[in-house]
């Protein structure tokens, strides 16, 4: 009984010790973040809202959907978020007594100067058993880095998701822009057409110059060079989507021309604080800064002694006649301290405090990055919106500037340089106008993204 009580006394105090855990847990770096991301307080952000809610386009969500599901990013993301979670499972299991089996079977031979042979045989048949007691929280800090590890791979995972989905919506938008200004371009070529025509009727009319005959011939030629140009970067951009939904190629189906219905007037961008939680980069570089501070608590609990238990049980017997009335047990215990090494240990810490304090400045530069590119976004969105409205303004001005133009030089008030000025600007107000469409709701993808959006 004295016996038991003492095993069970050894076995409460080494579990208490192996319970002590050195080092401060980790605390978030304090940040000055700024009052306010806009002008307006927000208490609620787009970015709360799910992306299929966003973009309300539905080839475009189907474009997004194959893309999150296909994208060869996407599956190196997935198989990485794996990796990690199984490396976390050794981290935990390195913590528990570790158990394990042999049976063996050993004749041994000797025969020394030729006339003493000496046959002996050994069987066993034991379960061994070893168990590191975490006396100083070793093993816990490293369960804790290889924790924070698995969660930066997932945080990564989010982050590719949110880049991949805004990427999709751009190039999307860009192709359909790409498409509209095409439309233009044909549009505007068979104008030239048909002004040739009459620059060529009143030419051999006597009506006006040859000079003018042969700038409208100009013109339309310069208007032909366009459409081989805007066929090519549209090929392009085809091949953007198909590369981003992980395919070769696809017949990528669009809308004809871009709406600006999906546009709100104004976007709440939340609260600064929301960024900390919503950005998963942020999120990545404060996990990977959790992980350098469980990594310097590592270094640290390295220069204290460990305490490893080792325990065989189970039948040892020199002939199988007997082997299973033999029993064999062996229970031992071995303390290793670091005693001098040169200071390697000492030099360890301080290179994970030095790698500790990198990722700190890694930690603020990356919420620096997103509150700039965050505020970036919603200078780019409201500025964008007014670009829009003044090339509005101005496509309908030009518009009217041309048939006046038009009709005053078929009456012979004006000479054909100016129809020609006219339809240029025409031109050039038809396709700012389409370029700012596409613009605003590319804004519209950067603030969703800059404010975390998309990961859902």
């Amino acid at each position: 009984m004295k016996i038991k009580k003492i095993y069970i006394c050894l076995f409460l105090s080494l579990f208490a010790l192996s319970s002590c855990k050195v080092g401060k847990s980790y605390v978030r770096p304090a940040l000055q973040l700024p009052d306010s991301l806009a002008q307006q307080q927000d208490s609620t952000s787009i970015a709360d809202e799910q992306w299929q809610l966003v973009y309300t386009d539905s080839t475009l969500r189907q474009l997004i959907d194959r893309a999150l599901e296909y994208n060869k990013d996407m599956l190196i993301a997935a198989a990485r978020v794996q990796e990690m979670a199984a490396r976390k499972r050794i981290s935990v299991a390195n913590l528990l007594p570790q158990l394990t089996g042999k049976v063996e079977a050993e004749r041994e031979m000797d025969n020394y100067g030729g006339h003493n042979r000496d046959v002996g045989n050994a069987y066993e048949a034991k379960a061994l058993l070893s168990w590191e007691l975490d006396l100083w929280g070793n093993l816990r800090w490293k369960k804790a880095a290889a924790m924070a590890e698995y969660l930066q791979s997932v945080e990564a995972q989010r982050a590719l998701r949110t880049t991949i989905v805004a990427e999709v919506a751009q190039a999307y938008y860009e192709l359909v822009a790409l498409d509209t200004e095409l439309e233009i371009v044909r549009q505007t070529q068979k104008a030239r057409e048909e002004g040739v025509r009459l620059a060529r009727i009143r030419f051999e009319g006597g009506l006006t110059s040859e000079t003018s005959y042969q700038q409208a011939q100009v013109e339309l030629a310069r208007t032909a060079t366009l459409v081989p140009d805007l066929e090519r970067r549209i090929s392009l951009k085809e091949n953007d989507i198909a590369f981003l939904v992980g395919e070769f190629s696809i017949p990528v189906r669009r809308v004809r021309f871009l709406q600006r219905q999906d546009i709100p007037d104004a976007l709440p961008v939340g609260l600064p604080s929301d960024l900390l939680e919503r950005r998963p980069d942020i999120r990545v570089a404060e996990q990977r800064l959790m992980a350098g501070h469980a990594e310097v608590k590592v270094a640290y609990t390295n220069l204290f002694p460990r305490l490893a238990l080792t325990g065989q049980f189970g039948l040892e017997s020199d002939a199988l006649s007997n082997f299973l009335a033999s029993p064999y047990s062996l229970l031992s215990g071995a303390v290793l301290a670091p005693l001098f090494g040169w200071g390697k240990n000492r030099a360890a810490l301080k290179a994970q405090k030095a790698a500790f304090e990198a990722e700190v400045h890694n930690y603020e530069k990356t919420v620096l990055n997103a509150f700039k590119e965050a505020k970036n976004a919603i200078v780019d969105f409201n500025k964008i919106k007014e670009v829009y409205q003044l090339r509005a303004k101005l496509e309908r001005s030009a518009k009217g500037y041309v048939e006046l133009a038009q009709l005053q030089y078929i009456n012979g008030v004006i000479n054909y340089l100016d129809v020609l000025d006219a339809q240029r600007g025409y031109f050039d107000a038809q396709i700012g106008l389409s370029n700012a469409v596409r613009d605003e709701l590319i804004a519209m993808v950067h603030i969703y993204k800059a404010l975390g959006g998309g990961w859902h």
